[in-house]
């Protein structure tokens, strides 16, 4: 979470953009972004430099070697287009070095291929209007990564959390329903599902990529031998195994940039309505990790058919579910939340996707969460899914936990606490043998399917959970009345004695 001084910084690079003339939400971010894009390729650069040396090698090509051409018209020394070279340059200098050389090399980095980085950034422009404004900028924003940097080990999470922060200043967030999912429930849900090397991944409301920008750097971090082991296995990792869908542009270009800052260079990140015929993918992946848009209703005519032969709705939240076992093969694992709604919902469309996922598929887990995850965007009550599609069937018990603590308070400030469930969420949830004999009066326990079944499909935890009530013993009323008479005639001698000072 975004907190003390690095959120006084943001909030004063936001203030800088205001005053500079540029007052736009989305354009200021879009520029935050492309210059955070522009210092992380420098950063990137330099580690695999250092990484190469370390193992002895002596074959990596920079791609600020020598002179480098930026546009059809241009060339330059490569060395100017780094962060760490023009950051030092006076501000009529940085601002034309940025404006005619490095904004135009960004944009053309994968120029000639069919990547989504190459069709995204090709509508990318530069805005920052004066040269005061880009100096003031790069300054704020190399004293944010300085911050950043005290503590290496979650720079890649507080950078996702620079982003869930600068995107919750859009007065249009969470029109559509998109609440960004906080940075350490991405990490839990990963790593609940624990990607393989050989999985194919998709995230139909991929937003800022954050769900597959954090599987990279899981396999990245458990898999690494089996992901680069053979040539083949780096090319599927850099272009095959990672999907990505939005229909905003402006997600699209920052969820390519995110992923190719991680190490990913060319995943599918693409402009689709997933709900509508626009999105063809069936029986295609291994593994979905989403946090799908919570819309409302959407108008039938806008939804694919195939999606509405099975679950007649216009919920998106519903449709989705739907959408996921569509796009998942057979033995493909899907982790996804979804609003309280979904699990005790009573119309024919909610009990209708419940009873898919339960009689047709393997239901594995249902992980309620508190409603001050979404905080401060949002105060919804979401709960996490992950089930199997099998097709025919397989649920034998559900797991059910009850998670109250996530790490950071409930309420709008959203400060560390002591308190969280997470690591016992995934440590018990990876010894599900170990649940069974739990009661239903503890944090999780397993449910039969039976009991699903006879409850129409209901998946609340409340259905469930027991209460344990302990007797508490009261003295006789005798005793209590006694004591009422003693506590009345102390507090009417103190009254006496009050009125015989006042009358001295």
């Amino acid at each position: 979470m975004i907190n003390g001084e690095l959120k006084s910084k943001i909030d004063s690079l936001w203030d800088t953009f205001a005053a500079g003339g540029l007052t736009n939400p989305l354009n200021v971010i879009e520029q935050i972004t492309y210059l955070m894009f522009i210092k992380d390729l420098d950063d990137l650069d330099n580690k695999k430099k250092k990484d190469n040396l370390l193992l002895g090698l002596n074959d990596y090509k920079s791609i600020y070697d020598g002179e480098v051409q930026v546009d059809d018209d241009l060339v330059v020394n490569g060395d100017e287009l780094r962060w760490s070279t023009f950051k030092d340059f006076a501000p009529d200098k940085m601002f034309t070095v940025v404006q005619i050389e490095v904004f135009p090399f960004i944009k053309n980095l994968k120029n000639g291929e069919d990547s989504s980085f190459a069709r995204h950034m090709k509508d990318a422009t530069f805005l920052i209007p004066t040269p005061g404004l880009l100096s003031k900028v790069v300054e704020a924003l190399d004293e944010i990564y300085r911050l950043m940097d005290a503590d290496v080990s979650k720079r890649a999470d507080i950078r996702g959390d620079v982003y869930e922060y600068l995107l919750g200043k859009l007065s249009t967030a969470g029109r559509n329903g998109q609440f960004r999912t906080p940075r350490h429930i991405i990490k839990m849900m990963v790593e609940l599902m624990d990607p393989r090397a050989d999985d194919k991944i998709a995230d139909p409301a991929a937003g800022t990529a954050g769900f597959l920008v954090e599987a990279a750097e899981y396999l990245q971090t458990k898999k690494k031998d089996e992901i680069f082991y053979t040539k083949e296995n780096k090319h599927y990792f850099n272009n095959e195994m990672f999907t990505g869908y939005d229909t905003d542009q402006t997600m699209l270009r920052i969820g390519a940039m995110n992923m190719l800052t991680h190490g990913v260079d060319n995943p599918n990140i693409d402009y689709h309505d997933s709900l509508s015929d626009q999105n063809t993918d069936k029986d295609e992946y291994s593994l979905i990790l989403a946090n799908p848009p919570f819309k409302g209703s959407l108008d039938y005519d806008t939804v694919s058919n195939d999606l509405l032969k099975v679950c007649k709705t216009k919920k998106t939240e519903l449709l989705f579910l739907t959408l996921f076992l569509r796009m998942l093969r057979v033995g493909g694992r899907c982790a996804c939340i979804v609003p309280d709604g979904v699990l005790f919902g009573s119309s024919k469309a909610h009990k209708s996707i419940r009873k898919v996922l339960v009689e047709d598929n393997n239901l594995e887990a249902v992980i309620s969460m508190p409603s001050g995850v979404f905080k401060p965007y949002a105060g919804v009550s979401t709960a996490i899914l992950i089930f199997t599609k099998t097709g025919n069937g397989g649920t034998d018990k559900v797991w059910f936990y009850d998670m109250t603590a996530d790490g950071f308070s409930l309420d709008d400030k959203r400060t560390p606490v002591k308190e969280n469930d997470i690591p016992d969420i995934i440590e018990r949830f990876k010894h599900l043998d170990k649940e069974i004999d739990r009661k239903k009066t503890e944090k999780s326990f397993m449910v039969d399917k039976k009991d699903i079944v006879d409850n129409d499909y209901d998946l609340s935890i409340n259905r469930y959970k027991e209460i344990e009530y302990k007797p508490v013993e009261y003295p006789p009323t005798k005793d209590i009345i006694a004591e009422i008479e003693k506590l009345d005639k102390e507090a009417n001698d103190a009254l006496q004695e009050l009125k015989a000072l006042l009358k001295d």
